[in-house]
């Protein structure tokens, strides 16, 4: 059966998720999960230093083929072998390090879910309980899974994205220090003009997403909401062997449901694709006129559009995360739902006169 959450109980259900999954951090584990969280922090900051290298490193190249120096172009390339050795490098030990993180959590999470389900007679009163959550062997298994998958992408990218939007907003500012140009016979002076630029399509497009996406997290809620009643429905017809006409009707909301989410997709894709392609465009348009004005060399007009690009995309987190967002609420509010019935169980138990 389908059951939707008014937005107190979605914020309480996170947090009760939370209590639970947060002791992955602060039990036995602890001694060695902090330590492999420092590390992925530490990666992203070697990351960045990478790209912010290879960033004047596409200065100097360029600036080289535009002086035709041909010594200087490859003493670049020269320099550019141990920069791509150590972007590959740090890639790889950030990948292992949030790989790991996300399946010592999920095997952690897992377990005391087990534990808490399977303990005493927790399972056979959760069975008889009305209203009880369906299906809790999937709630575990896939959204176990995608509760404690998601979070170490999304808050490993929203460091990324924050840190790098702030360095190279520096680059920015440097580069794009005054822009004057003429606009109906008015000499318009605009400073930090690459800054104002990418700050300002950045709260254009988030905006956007934020607008076409705002039934996001409901939409998926409900999808899930239909995969497990498919599930339960199944397993029903399978245990007293009944109609096959149920399990169609089950089918059919899984494919409406589906149908939704490729609406919200098809939506927030014009949004991002938008940006994708025009973002570039943008910054050597605004490159242009201090380039043949001679206060901008090709090297620093290539810089700053790799900057302007790298910074949109670090402003554009919400929008590249937003579908990712919404699966991760739905996967923890899933667990959580079971959590709270299994406490529900507990409480009821210990409320129980005690046979003399």
């Amino acid at each position: 059966m389908n059951q939707l959450h008014t937005r107190e109980e979605e914020r309480r259900l996170l947090r009760r998720f939370l209590q639970s999954a947060f002791g992955f951090w602060r039990g036995p584990s602890a001694w060695w999960v902090w330590p492999l969280t420092i590390f992925l922090f530490v990666t992203v900051v070697l990351q960045l230093l990478v790209q912010y290298w290879m960033n004047y490193w596409n200065r100097d190249f360029f600036n080289a083929i535009q002086a035709k120096n041909t010594g200087a172009v490859w003493e670049q390339a020269k320099i550019f072998v141990p920069l791509f050795a150590a972007s590959v490098v740090v890639a790889m030990f950030s990948i292992w390090g949030r790989m790991t993180m996300q399946r010592k959590w999920r095997e952690w999470l897992s377990n005391r879910l087990y534990d808490y389900w399977l303990a005493g007679d927790h399972s056979a009163r959760l069975d008889s309980m009305q209203g009880a959550p369906q299906t809790p062997e999937v709630r575990i298994a896939e959204d176990a899974r995608m509760a404690t998958e998601a979070p170490v992408d999304l808050v490993l990218g929203l460091f990324t994205s924050i840190i790098t939007a702030g360095t190279f907003i520096g680059v920015l500012w440097t580069i794009g220090d005054v822009l004057a140009v003429q606009v109906l016979g008015w000499n318009l002076v605009v400073p930090r003009y690459l800054v104002i630029a990418v700050i300002a399509n950045s709260i254009l497009l988030a905006t956007a997403t934020l607008i076409v996406g705002r039934d996001f997290a409901s939409i998926i809620e409900n999808k899930n909401q239909a995969e497990a009643q498919l599930i339960s429905v199944g397993s029903h017809v399978r245990e007293i062997r009944g109609p096959r006409v149920e399990i169609g009707k089950a089918l059919d909301q899984v494919v409406a449901r589906w149908l939704d989410i490729c609406r919200q997709f098809v939506k927030l894709t014009f949004a991002s694709q938008t940006n994708i392609v025009l973002t570039p465009v943008i910054a050597l348009l605004l490159c242009m006129p201090k380039y043949l004005q001679g206060s901008l060399t090709l090297g620093e007009v290539v810089q700053a559009s790799a900057a302007f690009v790298t910074v949109q995309g670090a402003f554009n987190w919400i929008q590249d995360n937003f579908g990712r967002i919404a699966d991760w609420t739905s996967s923890a509010n899933r667990v959580a739902v079971l959590l709270a019935a299994l406490d529900q169980v507990d409480a009821q138990k210990n409320m129980e006169p005690v046979a003399p």
